[in-house]
């Protein structure tokens, strides 16, 4: 058995030849490297090259009986998908011409092997491996040479810039609270659970889907056009992201700086900015814990009054003029994203090298600092010791559920962008199981750097770690601080401290832009081509946009705004991109195709626990936590501050705005199709390259039983 490999799935009509032979009896298909002709006694052979590579010539003789491997009406790949021939004509002038007939489309439009039969005496077989997503020339070349899409220079940049987007700030201010607020190590339970059975099989789902097709997040619904709403929410939300993640990473920035001060600005209480409210702990050993929550630590009023400036606003209705000084700060983070972007993967690649890895060791370096300071073993107790009684709480799973799904960031498009600039046989697999690990391992190890400070303050203040334990801005920019402000050589530790949460920043912000660039570019590729629009120019306006409101967020009440855009812009409107992507995989477009892309990638099919998982499991888990969420809303504050109720509208109509592009696409694709209701919905929720086949024949898989009950 002979196997040939197709040099590109959409080799145009214009490469092939039909050249008419005297008395126009026979058809010639001629080819680059090798043709097949007919012989006196009208048999078929193969002329191969003799460097092994594809025969590209099919011939047949008019009075050659052509089998029913390659009649026009049965060749059929038994699932009636894209590898399913379309009926020819029928037309006995042409009757010569029913294997090219036959084979030409599937030959230019096909994903899957196609294995076709020619009969000479006894059948060959050969096989044709063609992708619209990558075929390969040869095993040492996976890059498909018409395909001019670039791809990471080596594996390493495309695993450490996914470990970059997972790995965030979150695993550094929101785990290690969650896990002591929810029983310690008995939320490492409900933690795990959710991991195996939500999050990763959601997360191994996007990588297949764009290092399988090679597009992204938008136009990757080729495959089942009746979703790409779904892409237009993902890219949506990692734009809506932008607006105020960045704005962290400016205040990491400005930290920074602050910290290269004779002495740290936030250590006293003898600064212009400082309130009555303000305390130190100079003079004063101890303290109960009902003065410490009246009063304001200076690195609390640093945060709100010097960097935030808050006492100048008194609301969201009132939001001020920018601070220059966190708009120079701003400036610089968007101009170190856009060199790290403007050159797609080629540039931000070797960026991650530095800003994925530099985490760890500052991370380990301030471990094993903190651990020689007074009371960080008690810290470190109360973020391990189990209360098994807490999983008696829904809230506990629920807070689960929330933080393994966001911080694996399944359903941004971003891995799905990322992984179509991969080469068709990455183990795709292995970059899987080896970001959720290491994302684990770094939130749990986290924990330990964070309590052992945690426990250094409580223990310096003689008060319960509950009332120094925090989360979100308030850990990272006002405990921490405060908690390094009074070791010696406190500059050295700040600095690597706001050092590293810049680098845990900057690959999420990128990641979060490549989305947006590339779903964009990628839809739109025409258009691009046209305008001579390029990727610099464009990476350079969305830069630009993204700044513009990001501004806002360094108001003195963009504080605000800044909690608002980060309880509704990647909230529900995430969970439902994720939730529509898995049904539209599993369902529509099908597990055993979606099984077929993964075995012709990596060798071997996914296993019954990740077709179970994405098929059930996973979208259900999605359904359970937005049901929660929606039917136990928590109130819109920050600290003392009530948010009006024109507020949460604003906040719903930003998560509507991303989540109604789902149904609003998908109707849009329905109206725009032209055949009866049926053939629409048929052709919508089916490849594009069945899309003749369905019409012609009118052999639709996915209205079959089999299709729909697969797992």
């Amino acid at each position: 058995m002979s196997h040939i490999k197709s040099k590109t799935a959409s080799r145009s009509v214009s490469d092939l030849k039909l050249e008419d032979e005297a008395g126009g009896d026979q058809k010639e298909v001629v080819a680059e490297d090798s043709m097949l002709k007919d012989d006196s006694s009208g048999s078929v052979e193969t002329l191969l090259a003799e460097d092994g590579k594809a025969a590209k010539m099919l011939f047949a003789d008019e009075n050659e009986k052509v089998p029913k491997q390659y009649s026009a009406t049965g060749l059929d790949d038994g699932y009636e998908s894209c590898n399913s021939t379309p009926h020819g004509s029928g037309s006995k002038t042409n009757k010569h011409l029913n294997v090219i007939t036959t084979l030409l489309p599937a030959y230019m439009f096909r994903k899957k092997e196609l294995h076709v039969q020619l009969e000479n005496r006894k059948f060959e077989s050969f096989a044709l491996s063609a992708s619209s997503s990558q075929v390969e020339v040869d095993p040492q070349s996976p890059k498909d040479p018409g395909d001019n899409r670039e791809t990471w220079s080596s594996n390493l940049d495309f695993l450490l810039s996914i470990i970059g987007f997972a790995v965030d700030l979150a695993n550094v201010w929101r785990f290690p609270y969650l896990c002591y607020r929810n029983g310690g190590g008995a939320f490492l339970i409900p933690y795990t659970l959710m991991m195996i059975f939500g999050a990763v099989p959601l997360f191994y789902m996007e990588l297949i889907l764009g290092q399988y097709n090679r597009q992204g997040p938008i136009s990757v619904w080729r495959i089942c056009p009746l979703f790409k709403g779904v892409g237009f929410c993902a890219v949506l939300v990692a734009f809506y992201v932008s607006f105020y993640y960045n704005v962290i990473i400016a205040w990491a920035l400005y930290f920074l700086g602050s910290s290269f001060s004779s002495e740290l600005p936030w250590l006293h209480c003898n600064n212009t900015w400082n309130s009555d409210m303000c305390w130190d702990n100079v003079t004063k050993l101890t303290v109960n814990e009902s003065e410490m929550t009246n009063r304001h630590s200076p690195a609390s009023e640093f945060f709100h009054r010097k960097v935030l400036e808050m006492q100048f606003s008194d609301g969201l209705h009132d939001i001020g003029y920018p601070k220059w000084q966190l708009v120079v700060c701003l400036v610089v983070v968007y101009t170190m994203l856009y060199i790290s972007l403007f050159k797609g993967v080629k540039s931000s690649g070797k960026v991650v090298w530095i800003t994925a890895t530099m985490p760890y060791v500052v991370l380990t370096i301030l471990l094993i600092r903190g651990l020689m300071l007074p009371g960080a073993l008690k810290g470190i107790s109360y973020y391990l010791k189990p209360e098994m009684s807490k999983l008696k709480e829904t809230q506990v799973w629920v807070d689960a559920a929330v933080q393994i799904f966001f911080s694996v960031g399944a359903g941004f498009g971003v891995h799905l962008s990322y992984a179509s600039y991969n080469t068709f046989h990455n183990n795709c697999y292995r970059d899987c199981i080896v970001t959720t690990a290491v994302n684990c391992f770094t939130s749990f190890f986290s924990g330990f750097v964070i309590f052992t400070y945690l426990g250094y303050m409580s223990h310096k203040h003689n008060v319960h770690i509950s009332t120094v334990a925090t989360e979100g801005p308030g850990l990272v920019f006002q405990v921490y601080p405060e908690a390094v402000a009074t070791l010696p050589g406190s500059h050295i530790w700040s600095m690597l401290f706001f050092f590293m949460l810049i680098m845990l920043g900057l690959d999420s912000a990128m990641g979060g832009l490549e989305c947006v660039i590339t779903g964009i570019m990628d839809e739109f590729e025409p258009l691009f081509k046209k305008c001579k629009l390029s990727r610099e120019v464009f990476t350079l306006i969305v830069i630009i946009l993204s700044f513009s409101v990001a501004t806002i967020n360094v108001t003195p009440g963009g504080i605000y705004l800044f909690h608002l855009l980060d309880t509704y812009a990647a909230g529900i409107s995430l969970l439902c991109s994720a939730l529509f992507e898995a049904i539209a995989v599993s369902w529509c477009y099908g597990l055993d195709r979606f099984t077929q892309d993964v075995e012709s990638m990596i060798g071997i099919k996914p296993g019954l626990y990740w077709r179970v998982c994405w098929k059930f499991i996973s979208p259900l888990f999605i359904i359970g936590v937005v049901i929660f969420g929606l039917l136990y809303p928590q109130p819109l504050q920050y600290n003392d501050y009530f948010y009006p109720s024109w507020a949460n509208y604003i906040g719903w109509f930003l998560a509507l705005s991303s989540i109604l592009m789902i149904p609003i696409v998908a109707v849009i694709q329905i109206l725009k199709t032209k055949g009866s209701f049926m053939e629409r919905l048929a052709i919508n929720i089916s490849p594009m390259e069945e899309h003749t086949a369905i019409r012609e024949e009118k052999k639709i898989s996915r209205f079959r039983a089999k299709h729909w009950l697969y797992v």
